[in-house]
Order: C-alpha cells, then structure tokens, then sequence
C-alpha cells in the first residue's frame, strides 16, 4: 500500500505495512494533535536497491491523551535509506510512547539509517517513553539511533525573558524551536494552526 504524504493520528487511517521497492522514495509525515487516542503500528520494508524512507513524527499532547507509536523498518536489501524524525511534547497527564526498530538484513550492504526522537515535558504527570533500538546483520552500513526525554531550558527560557519577552511567549517560543525540524515539513496553514495551539 501507498503512503500520502501528511496522516493525522486518530483520524486518518495509516497502512500497518508499506513496501518501498527499487528507486522508490517515500516521504510522510504523522501528526497527533491534543485530544489524541491513538495506537501506530507501523512497518515499512525496504525490499528494493536504492530504496528510500523519510518519515518524520510531530506529537503535540495533553491532558490524558495517550499514544503509542510503533514503528519498525525493515532493510531488506541493500544500497538503502531510511530516517526517521520524531518530536514531540507532552503535558497534563498524557502518555507517549515510541518504539522504533531498524532492522538490517545480512545481505542489506551499504544501508544508511538514522531514528531519532526527542520529546519535551510540560509537567511531571506527562510521561513518555522511546525506545529506539538497531538490529543489523550485515557489517556494511551507516546507522544510528538516539532518544532524550527532558523539560525545557531554564536557562534559555531566563535568556529570553532577559531580552523582555513574556514568559508565556517565551515559553511558546521555546515550543515551537523544538518541534520546528518537523513543523518545516508541514504547509504552512497547518504548521500555523499547530503553533496556534501552543
């Protein structure tokens, strides 16, 4: 099944396995907005010389929202490349967790892979879990992976206050630069909206 190019969590339905054949390029983008329930399985292969994967992640929660994302590439053959780009902000109550599994096949040689995901906590009842992990067989690949779960810089935040910017629009600010590297992914009257929501 074909990927589009922007799903919204709990709304839109989202394939559970994706096949990216040679040459292909796929280049998707998933969004959780506040009011979320939602649970992601998602597997994507690899299954052709030069395929390509670029899928990024924005999540923006509260109060007892809860999603669970589950996503798993597979390298099947070589000369591929996957990168995944999750972000993220909890708050309230909510619950967030992420497993991102790369897998790479012992024939897989040549594979670039990266995951990445990063979340920023707005209170101490959010909690968000992320589990990135590398499953590689074949000895001739570029792959990484990395995870943090922090609050927001205190220090940044004093920064711009010191420059005589609110705290509420400090704050927001801070916001909107995290989630930024996926928000560039978005059009602009959505991006604007998600913002608008901070």
């Amino acid at each position: 099944m074909k990927m589009k190019g922007i799903y919204l969590l709990g709304t839109d339905k989202l394939p559970s396995t994706v096949r990216i054949g040679e040459g292909e390029k796929v280049r998707t983008t998933l969004v959780a907005l506040p009011g979320v329930a939602a649970d992601v399985n998602l597997e994507v292969v690899l299954d052709g010389e030069g395929a390509e994967l670029d899928i990024a992640g924005l999540y923006v929660c509260s109060g007892s929202d809860r999603l669970n994302l589950n996503v798993n590439v597979r390298h099947d053959r070589g000369g591929g490349i996957s990168r995944q780009l999750f972000r993220g902000i909890a708050g309230g109550g909510s619950a967030v967790e992420f497993n991102g599994l790369v897998y790479v096949a012992p024939d897989a040689q040549k594979t670039k892979a990266s995951q990445e995901s990063r979340a920023l906590l707005l209170s101490r009842g959010a909690r968000v879990q992320a589990k990135p992990q590398l499953e590689i067989y074949a000895d001739d690949v570029e792959c990484s992976h990395g995870a943090t779960v922090g609050f927001p810089d205190e220090e940044e935040l004093f920064y711009m206050r010191s420059r005589g910017i609110p705290e509420e629009e400090a704050r927001r600010l801070q916001m909107v630069s995290f989630l930024a590297p996926v928000l560039e992914r978005l059009p602009q009257e959505f991006a604007d909206r998600i913002t608008e929501e901070l």
